[in-house]
């Protein structure tokens, strides 16, 4: 019932690159939104993809410019999109690693994802995550088909976050996640409609592997974390978004 009612705002595109990047640009006081919560401006997650994923591919290329290997151009590209973001995805990952495999119950997971110090798990999970990722863009700069799949795995893997976040409650009472609200039903479509459609310009032919990669991803982990912890936090959703990456650029190595 909340679809006809809402309606997407300009300035959301400001909240959601200052809630989901590191980039110096002035940014609102999450604390003087007014009557909007800031979960609204979540249809833009996937713009702020295309930000991070540009500027990725950007450093990515411009590696290859200097006569620099493939190798070198991921890395490049790895280490802007985490200088860009500030490593909250990346850490979303290791929190969950450590906490959802970490603890025996409910209680003790929330503990140790709230817990500061990283574990074996998250460094495992850290590993593997970038590991992957490195693989896969390395082998896509050499193709040349590296810039595309940045841009729609940046885009699509933050259009599931906003799924997650519009279809499982908060797990707990406190945290940014609970803070920035329930995602509106009418912002999860319009952010699933952007990442289709950046899809649809950059990879036409890759569009449905990776609509039905990123949806069974978006919803493993769901359903990961439901059984865990009851719910959704900020860092399940920084472990989702690094999920669907991963998967979609493996994808992408198999259909472009």
């Amino acid at each position: 019932m909340d679809a006809p009612r809402y309606r997407p705002h300009a300035s959301d595109i400001r909240v959601a690159l200052a809630l989901l990047t590191r980039l110096p640009l002035p940014h609102p006081d999450f604390n003087r939104l007014g009557t909007r919560p800031a979960s609204h401006a979540a249809w833009a997650y996937p713009l702020v993809g295309i930000v991070t994923g540009g500027l990725a591919a950007l450093a990515g290329g411009l590696a290859l410019t200097l006569g620099l290997p493939a190798t070198v151009a991921a890395f490049a590209a790895l280490l802007t999109g985490v200088l860009a973001t500030g490593a909250m995805h990346e850490d979303g990952l290791a929190d969950c690693a450590d906490g959802f495999w970490g603890g025996w119950d409910r209680r003790r997971r929330l503990e140790i994802m709230k817990d500061s110090q990283i574990g074996t798990y998250g460094v495992i999970a850290l590993i593997l995550g970038f590991g992957l990722r490195w693989v896969a863009l390395t082998a896509l700069f050499e193709t040349g088909n590296a810039a595309l799949a940045l841009f729609v795995a940046a885009a699509g893997s933050r259009a599931v976050m906003v799924g997650v976040m519009h279809h499982l409650p908060n797990a707990r009472d406190t945290g940014l996640s609970k803070s920035t609200g329930r995602v509106p039903r009418g912002a999860a479509l319009i952010a699933y409609g952007i990442a289709g459609a950046v899809t649809l310009v950059f990879l036409p032919s890759a569009f449905l592997p990776l609509i039905l990669v990123l949806g069974g991803t978006a919803v493993a982990a769901a359903q990961i974390a439901r059984r865990k912890i009851g719910g959704q936090t900020g860092d399940v959703l920084g472990a989702t978004q690094q999920l669907a990456e991963i998967a979609a650029l493996l994808c992408c190595l198999t259909t472009t």
